[in-house]
């Protein structure tokens, strides 16, 4: 079980060489700084002890609500939530959430889920699930749409806070990293990232990928915004969930399923996939698809695939499970895989009791490259930082190694797909 930091890895980049973090959250990130860090907790008890003395601190610093991030229930010794009586008990009328780690499941209490509108009555809605127990009352966890939309209907931390936050993410990035690319970027942050380092001092460049949805606002505004630092790389989209919440859209059940939902959540439809590639493209640029099971992975490739696209550089990101009759499409296609295999470390308890009978097609990073997926060209590797630590090593060592430091070498989920140092390292220098 990752209970707080992982071990330091003695595969480190060397010191001279700048590298780009391929897949981030800016603002997420710097937003996570100032909030409860649930990482190190390894109960329910012990998370409901955090949140008593965060809303304890929240009333003190005359803050409105409490969030708190990286909770990882499905690595606890009895992985499940607590109850949303438990948890209103201890946070009592003042709105809280609390992040999985991967950010895309969410406990709320009783506040924050009726901020939201969602009641025991509201239905799921296209791309989000409500945690009900077996009378149909509310568990207080919500997934995909709907903890997205409890996150936005929590109080407004406002635009100066913002920009503190995004300046400070930044910043943060120090160390190797000369280029960084946003993955769902607001449509507010390429101005403050001109402004940032117009004035703030921050020396690297920022590529943004907007959702599609709003990208003709994103175009819109990067006239205002676009310069040597700063640019629009494409559009993004979410074509399904994650292993760990079990909203990753799979070929095939998983052995321990939510109800409901036993392959996952689909969160577009192939004609909606096609849809957003062919909007891209009208705008010359490539799609960015958030698509993590394998099922979602080959949807993705058949959009691409079926609209034919004058653009090139699409992108699948995360690309977690892929079947093996996919593996050669990337690179006949174009389609660049982005993958953060630092996450493996994160979910190999996950994989073990969700996708026993798929591990060996976890991050086919091997195959990807024997398929002509060249490192740095069509293989890249990032963080997704907030979800994990934006540590360089940490990809390198899972990519290499295919387990935590210090796991014995049977821990390793599909060693046969290890890739050599200089093929990881390649997966990171920038272009």
């Amino acid at each position: 079980m990752v209970s707080g930091p992982l071990q330091t890895s003695a595969h480190q980049p060397p010191a001279n060489v700048r590298l780009t973090e391929h897949h981030a959250h800016l603002y997420e990130y710097g937003r996570s700084l100032t909030m409860v860090d649930a990482s190190t907790v390894e109960s329910a008890e012990a998370l409901l002890d955090a949140l008593a003395d965060a809303v304890a601190s929240s009333e003190r610093a005359g803050r409105s609500c409490t969030r708190a991030f990286a909770a990882r229930p499905e690595a606890w010794s009895s992985p499940e939530w607590p109850s949303l009586a438990d948890l209103d008990r201890v946070t009592g009328k003042r709105p809280c959430c609390v992040w999985c780690f991967d950010y895309h499941a969410m406990l709320a209490n009783t506040t924050a889920l009726m901020l939201a509108g969602i009641t025991a009555s509201t239905p799921d809605p296209n791309g989000g699930v409500i945690g009900r127990d077996a009378s149909g009352a509310l568990t207080g966890v919500v997934y995909e749409r709907c903890a997205g939309d409890v996150w936005n209907a929590m109080p407004d931390d406002g635009d100066a806070q913002r920009r503190r936050d995004t300046i400070n993410a930044a910043k943060r990035f120090a160390g190797p990293f000369d280029e960084i690319h946003d993955l769902r970027s607001q449509i507010w942050l390429g101005s403050v990232l001109k402004a940032a380092c117009e004035t703030q001092g921050v020396d690297k460049r920022f590529v943004l990928y907007p959702l599609v949805d709003e990208l003709d606002l994103a175009l819109e505004g990067s006239r205002g915004w676009a310069c040597d630092q700063v640019r629009l790389g494409g559009g993004k989209i979410f074509v399904d969930g994650t292993l760990n919440s079990r909203t990753a859209w799979m070929t095939r059940d998983y052995t321990d399923p939510m109800a409901g939902h036993p392959r996952g959540v689909a969160m577009m439809t192939p004609d909606a996939i096609e849809e957003a590639v062919r909007r891209c493209d009208e705008a010359g640029l490539p799609i960015a698809a958030h698509a993590i099971g394998d099922a979602a992975v080959r949807a993705v490739l058949d959009a691409i695939e079926n609209v034919n696209p004058k653009t090139t550089g699409h992108r699948i990101e995360h690309a977690e499970v892929v079947d093996e009759a996919d593996v050669p499409r990337f690179a006949k296609l174009g389609v660049t895989c982005s993958v953060q295999p630092c996450h493996l470390l994160y979910d190999i308890e996950a994989i073990r009791r969700f996708l026993p009978d798929r591990a060996a097609r976890v991050l086919p990073l091997r195959e990807l490259i024997d398929a002509g997926c060249k490192p740095g060209e069509l293989l890249l590797f990032g963080s997704d930082a907030p979800i994990v630590r934006p540590d360089p090593a940490d990809s390198l060592q899972a990519a290499i190694e295919r387990r935590r430091v210090g796991m014995d070498e049977s821990e390793a989920i599909a060693p046969d797909q290890a890739i050599s140092f200089n093929e990881a390292l390649e997966c990171y220098l920038a272009r």
